[in-house]
């Protein structure tokens, strides 16, 4: 048995780990958190010193037993968890539930996983450090204080299900705020002149008037104007400049670029980074700190001079501008400069390609620029034209990393012939086009995080958990807004003939943006309306600062709980006693035919259009919204016509054809068939013709392609991609195969590929007790019986497990559903209170 224990979070990381030490150390893994608080309960002592309840989940508890055995029989226990605030909590955590002595304990800490961080690392250990566990304390006590305490306010006051959360409330606050800027904007109408001109070498350069023209007759007179002009250049200017390489990533900028460059959503970016960092080939990915070490730009240093030359080389230390920088470690960099790129899967090689360009390029030298600016007269009017222009006169950093923009209107200087002053032009054409001004951008989750980062909201270690949360609720969405089509008037003058046309363009089209749904903005402004100190952009930022202070060890983390809880409780107690319920309701007029009111409001379901209410004799009329339709934009008109749905068609094999609107879209209906209808395509105007055309259709992708082992095989595309279905199991058809043209020996191979998964899936199967165990995904296990399923940790040995002690693990987690209680009629409930109280008399 090994005389040192080394605990760190991942199995991935134990591995790397392993390799740099000798016999004399175990490595292994808590597999992240082994204890937290609660889940069915608040887990806090608010009545006293808000002492947390922490308990080893039942995933845990199989770790935290082997744990103890291996530290048992150890001389020393390090205890090397990420050198972080969380991480110190795990190693907190470990020591507590290890039973761990001081004597025999040490906690290391490293923010790159190679053979001299570790060794350094081992010769510098220190112990736990208190100020940073309580500082996690705070945030996770905090959190669960907000969350525990809010989000059954919202189940009563607005709709079941629901959720709030100190930083993901905030984040959905501010995506509502830019929808509703969106929505209330109004487009103001300009035209911009651009032109043409040439040398009298042929030589051909854009320029432009830096001023729009207000109105439409203003630019047609200047366009006139134009007619017979001749242009010369009237003043040219020539000026030196440099770019400045950005500095090496932090976890947020790291999220920015590779949403930018490498189109990764923000929890695969941190996943990604994640395993690099685990596998030992870039330093630590949750970092505020744009600080390189010594080594580090001694090495960025020498591969410069050995890649690019000496000219290119140049040492550069960067002053972080983020207030109270969670534990100043170095920024996200390569581990060794020397490799170019690394063998990974293709995902994990661009990341890392995109995180050594821009460490090595932060040392390098400054790109030498020549900009010109010329400025173009007319002899027939007083405005000038201006063309600007940029040469590269040396690439330095350039010739390895330019950072990207989120600024979508950013325009890009070109290059310039050689010009001299007064000397003539010719004009090409010169147009006015009619330009609007445009509303706020939607946030893209790159932005949002750089906008929370601004506003101090949130540590490099929440953004991405934030934002999968927010759209996990359903609060927000990966919008795919198709934008609407808009006429504009352009202006053409050639050869001294001026001509005007019509054109369009498709405005408000955003993909992949961050909309918030219905529900997301009721829950938002009942928030708001509530408890607006909580969703205080300037509030949340403060609590950060908190943070940052009891990390420091210059603040007491329960006395910050304290000072918080006083006026939040009685505050959340008065709002869930006397707020009226909410849900988003707008009433849009009457209905003709009751006279009953026809309201639009968030449902079970979703949001709805309702006639009548709940409180009348007779039940309301409900029909659900379309999914691009608004609750806050929807008019009476489109309301009462969702109530013409379902609409019957007529009818087809002795079922009835229908078209009606669902959660996912408007879609046909015959029998228990449903097709959805195209894009775009009004469920309204939809006639029996044009339904068959879609049944058809239908009928035609579901009809059998093939016969194998006597069973039908079809074929479709699902969400997932293209798939074949065969004795009802779903069968995916990866990119190796035609979908289109697949052959029977392709579907046959298909399909004894799956057998053959399924078959090494299956690690027990009791057949006559209807019961079986398998594999699942990220090396857990299945029990499954009927339609019950259980779950089973990584550490769980399946293969050894007993039909006896399966049969427990299903009995233990099969809750025993209570029947459930009748409905009592109001005739009912009036006589059982009627015999009540004569009992009581």
């Amino acid at each position: 048995m090994a005389k040192n224990l080394v605990i760190v979070e991942s199995p991935a990381k134990a591995k790397t780990i392993e390799k740099f030490l000798g016999s004399d150390y175990k490595v292994a893994s808590s597999f992240g958190h082994i204890a937290d608080l609660p889940t069915k309960e608040i887990g806090v002592d608010t009545e006293g010193d808000f002492t947390p309840k922490y308990i080893v989940s039942k995933d845990k508890k199989d770790v935290v037993k082997k744990l103890k055995s291996l530290a048992k029989s150890a001389e020393m226990v390090w205890l090397a968890s990420d050198e972080d605030r969380e991480g110190e909590a795990i190693a907190w955590h470990l020591a507590e539930e290890l039973k761990l002595e001081d004597d025999k304990t040490k906690r290391i800490v490293f923010h790159e996983i190679t053979k001299t961080a570790i060794l350094k690392a081992i010769d510098n250990p220190r112990s736990i450090d208190y100020n940073l566990v309580n500082a996690q304390q705070a945030r996770r006590v905090l959190d669960r204080l907000v969350g525990y305490e809010l989000s059954p306010v919202l189940w009563r006051k607005v709709k079941g299900g629901l959720s709030a959360g100190r930083v993901q409330s905030v984040a959905v606050r501010l995506i509502v705020e830019r929808e509703r800027e969106i929505q209330d904007f109004s487009a103001q109408a300009s035209y911009k002149i651009d032109a043409e001109f040439s040398t009298e070498d042929g030589k051909s350069f854009k320029a432009k008037i830096p001023k729009n023209f207000d109105t439409k007759e203003e630019a047609e007179k200047f366009l006139k104007e134009n007619i017979g002009a001749n242009f010369k250049v009237a003043d040219l200017t020539t000026k030196p400049a440099k770019k400045n390489p950005a500095p090496p990533f932090t976890t947020s900028t790291l999220q920015q670029e590779a949403a930018r460059k490498l189109y990764f959503s923000v929890s695969k970016t941190m996943t990604m980074a994640q395993r690099l960092y685990e596998a030992g080939h870039i330093t630590y990915m949750r970092t505020d700190s744009v600080n390189l070490s010594e080594d580090a730009r001694k090495g960025a240093k020498e591969e410069i001079l050995k890649a690019y030359g000496d000219k290119y080389a140049k040492a550069r230390q960067f002053k972080g501008k983020s207030k109270g920088a969670q534990e100043a470690h170095e920024a996200i960099r390569p581990t060794n400069f020397a490799k170019h790129s690394i063998s990974a899967d293709r995902d994990q090689q661009r990341l890392y390609e995109l995180i050594w360009k821009r460490a090595i390029a932060s040392q390098m030298s400054d790109a030498q620029l020549e900009r010109t600016n010329v400025k173009i007269e007319a002899d027939k009017h007083d405005n000038h034209f201006t063309a600007n222009g940029e040469v590269l006169k040396f690439d330095g950093f350039l010739k390895v990393y330019l950072e990207g923009s989120d600024d979508e209107d950013e325009e890009q200087n070109g290059m310039l012939p050689a010009l001299k002053v007064s000397q003539p032009l010719n004009n090409e054409y010169i147009t006015a086009t009619e330009r609007f001004t445009r509303p706020p951008y939607r946030y893209t989750e790159a932005s949002l995080v750089k906008k929370l980062e601004e506003l101090g909201i949130g540590r490099p270690s929440t953004y991405a958990p934030t934002i999968s949360t927010i759209q996990s609720r359903n609060y927000v969405e990966k919008g795919s807004v198709d934008g609407t089509e808009r006429e504009y008037v352009q202006f053409k003058l050639k050869n001294d003939s001026l001509k005007e046309k019509t054109l369009t363009e498709t405005v408000g089209s955003d993909k992949g943006k961050m909309v918030p749904t219905a529900t997301g903005m009721v829950v938002n402004d009942f928030l708001v309306n509530h408890f607006s100190n909580i969703l205080d952009y300037n509030f949340t930022a403060r609590v950060e600062e908190s943070f940052d202070n009891i990390a420091e060890g210059n603040k007491e983390w329960t006395a910050m709980m304290k000072e918080f809880y006083k006026d939040f409780h009685p505050h959340v107690q008065d709002v869930a006693k006397n707020a009226d319920r909410e849900v988003g309701e707008r009433i849009l007029g009457e209905d003709p035919e009751s006279g009953k009111p026809v309201s639009v409001r968030l449902g079970k379901f979703g949001p709805m259009v309702q006639i009548g209410s709940v409180e009348d004799d007779e039940k309301p009329k409900f029909a659900s919204l379309s999914p691009d339709q608004n609750m806050e934009t929807l008019t009476y008109e489109e309301a009462m016509d969702l109530f013409q749905l379902p609409k019957k068609l007529g009818e087809y094999k002795g079922e009835d054809v229908e078209v009606n609107n669902g959660r996912y879209g408007p879609y046909v209906r015959f029998g228990k068939t449903f097709v959805s209808l195209e894009k775009g395509e009004d469920p309204l105007n939809v006639e029996f013709d044009r339904a068959m055309e879609l049944i058809k259709e239908k009928e035609k992708a579901d009809a059998p392609i093939y016969e194998y082992k006597e069973m039908p095989v079809q074929k479709g595309v699902g969400r997932f991609g293209p798939y074949l279905k065969w004795n009802s199991m779903f069968i995916n058809v990866n990119k190796k195969y035609d979908f289109d043209n697949l052959s029977d020996n392709d579907i046959e191979e298909l399909i004894e590929d799956k057998l053959r998964k399924e078959r090494e899936k299956l690690i027990h199967h009791w057949e006559e007790e209807g019961i079986r165990v398998e594999k699942a995904r990220w090396g857990r296990f299945n029990v499954i019986k009927g339609k019950t399923k259980v779950e089973l940790p990584k550490t769980t040995k399946a293969e050894e497990l007993t039909l006896d002690e399966v049969k427990e693990i299903i009995e233990k987690n099969t809750k025993k559903k209570k029947p459930a209680a009748k409905k009592k009629t109001a005739a009912k409930k009036k006589t059982t209170t009627k015999k009540k109280t004569t009992k009581k008399k």
